[in-house]
């Protein structure tokens, strides 16, 4: 549940490197350590740099500063989880086989990427000011909400689904079952007398999320 983010090369020195491409990505890189580890106020761009293996020069020169970088960080976080979800083509599948594996891909991304929950946690606390200066952020997220509407309607049609569900709603409702799980995980644990981040504990909570979602599904 701890494990580092994946790394981009971070400990090469890029500072004299000819390849935009590839300084950009270790920044992003280190700065999504720094900004899950510190959070926007605690983050520091000489650690950032030195994460990277970079020039501090070279994160003003393609971010503008620490707000720039933390804005770009957000939008490929988003866009990583997006690019992975419409890889895995769910809404190609049979409807309510599609809708289980999309469930169940929502729920071992979280697991797999707790950077992408420390971060959203981060930019709620600031309000999604950053969010809401993004170019990006609705266009990433049109195809996610068009192949669910896509898997929805089918379902509808072999009476598999109940008809008018909200797209946007149910996929708050998918990604809200996992996301509170695990960013309180710790206290429940603490409350309940039993380790929610045991792996068996893991696997029963995502088939629970699945049962959960598709007897409101059901007709």
């Amino acid at each position: 549940m701890e494990a580092p983010v994946d790394k981009v090369d971070l400990g090469r020195r890029l500072s004299g490197s000819r390849d935009p491409g590839r300084t950009r990505a270790a920044i992003l890189a280190a700065a999504t350590q720094e900004f899950t580890a510190k959070g926007l106020n605690g983050a520091r761009v000489d650690s950032i740099a030195k994460r990277a293996g970079a020039n501090k020069r070279m994160i003003y020169h393609y971010f503008g500063g620490k707000e720039g970088l933390y804005a770009a960080v957000l939008e490929e976080t988003y866009a990583a989880i997006r690019r992975a979800e419409i890889g895995f083509r769910f809404a190609d599948r049979d409807p309510v086989d599609g809708m289980r594996e999309l469930i169940r891909f929502t729920w071992h991304y979280f697991i797999e990427h707790p950077e992408f929950l420390s971060l959203l946690a981060t930019e709620n606390l600031h309000h999604a000011r950053h969010l809401k200066q993004s170019r990006r952020i609705r266009e990433l997220h049109s195809p996610l909400i068009g192949m669910l509407s896509a898997l929805l309607r089918r379902g509808e049609k072999a009476g598999a689904f109940r008809a008018g569900v909200d797209p946007v709603q149910l996929y708050i409702t998918i990604a809200a079952l996992g996301f509170f799980y695990l960013s309180n995980r710790h206290t429940l644990s603490t409350i309940f007398g039993r380790d929610l981040s045991a792996p068996a504990q893991l696997r029963a909570r995502g088939e629970h999320i699945i049962a959960v979602v598709l007897a409101y599904l059901g007709r």
